[in-house]
């Protein structure tokens, strides 16, 4: 029987691509690696938060049945810095993870933000973890920043897509690390033309509903065209992070693999990071 393997892991930011972090969480798990420390980014403070708290299959369940209309009722346009505040998302994460302080969790956990005003990377170890998830998703124009203790945070992409360093100092065997921003490729999740325009034009008549600016329903709107911008960016910056500060293991999901918000695609996202494992032992031989 191969011996466990005590791992860091390091989960990246990149919105719906993130999904697939919990594909590879599953392949570490029954493959005899021991997960005993996580670094999480945004998408990766999420999924990194829910397996901490021993949740992540309540998170993959709902995912499973989500569909993009659920997705979009999530959505409250009452943000103030941000398009959307995330009050109607944190309640039903709250549903779905409970109340859990990090230092009581059973495994190390850390999630990376940023402070937008003092442009510095803040690595929320302690305190309310539903607290750490929401200051750490906070895709900037999209949600609004989070005030915690006195700062103004935002998604932790900005500065360190793919947070290495508090991992460190762990007493681990392997850091492994998941870094969203991979180089593009053909991948299986592209969907047919039809299927294309029809989610689109789903996305558009809901937002009519909120009489959004016209500028907002063009289907290369600010929102989207900042949004890619700031994924060209965190790329960039992962390339750099990762070229500095290597971990043992580099696992790259394509950053053509789905759209940011595409997270009905569950199914597909976690089947392709379970997937995009088997490189892991070529890596170690």
């Amino acid at each position: 029987m191969k011996q466990t393997k005590k791992i860091s892991l390091v989960l990246g930011s990149g919105g719906a691509r993130g999904l697939t972090h919990i594909g590879i969480i599953k392949w570490l798990e029954e493959h005899n690696y021991e997960i005993v420390s996580i670094s999480g980014c945004s998408i990766g403070a999420l999924v990194g938060g829910f397996y901490a708290a021993g949740k992540l299959d309540n998170y993959e369940a709902w995912l499973r049945e989500l569909d993009i209309l659920d997705m979009l009722r999530l959505l409250d346009f009452q943000g103030s810095g941000g398009l959307v505040s995330g009050k109607k998302l944190m309640k039903k994460l709250e549903s779905l993870v409970g109340r859990h302080q990090i230092e009581d969790l059973k495994i190390k956990y850390t999630a990376v933000a940023t402070d937008i005003d003092a442009q510095k990377e803040v690595w929320i170890n302690s305190g309310p973890l539903l607290n750490a998830i929401r200051a750490s998703i906070s895709l900037p124009m999209f949600f609004t920043p989070f005030r915690y203790k006195e700062k103004n945070l935002v998604d932790g992409g900005v500065l360190n897509p793919v947070p290495i360093a508090p991992t460190f100092h762990d007493d681990t065997d392997l850091i492994i690390s998941v870094n969203l921003g991979g180089e593009a490729t053909h991948h299986p999740l592209q969907k047919q033309e039809s299927q294309t325009n029809s989610l689109s034009q789903t996305i558009k008549e809901y937002f009519t509903s909120f009489s959004l600016p016209e500028s907002f329903l063009k289907e290369d709107n600010i929102y989207m065209i900042a949004n890619k911008s700031f994924d060209t960016m965190q790329s960039n910056i992962a390339k750099m992070k990762l070229s500095a500060y290597p971990s043992d293991i580099e696992i790259d999901v394509p950053i053509n693999l789905c759209g940011t918000f595409e997270f009905h695609k569950a199914a597909e996202l976690i089947e392709y990071g379970y997937n995009l494992c088997e490189t892991i032992e070529e890596l170690e031989n």
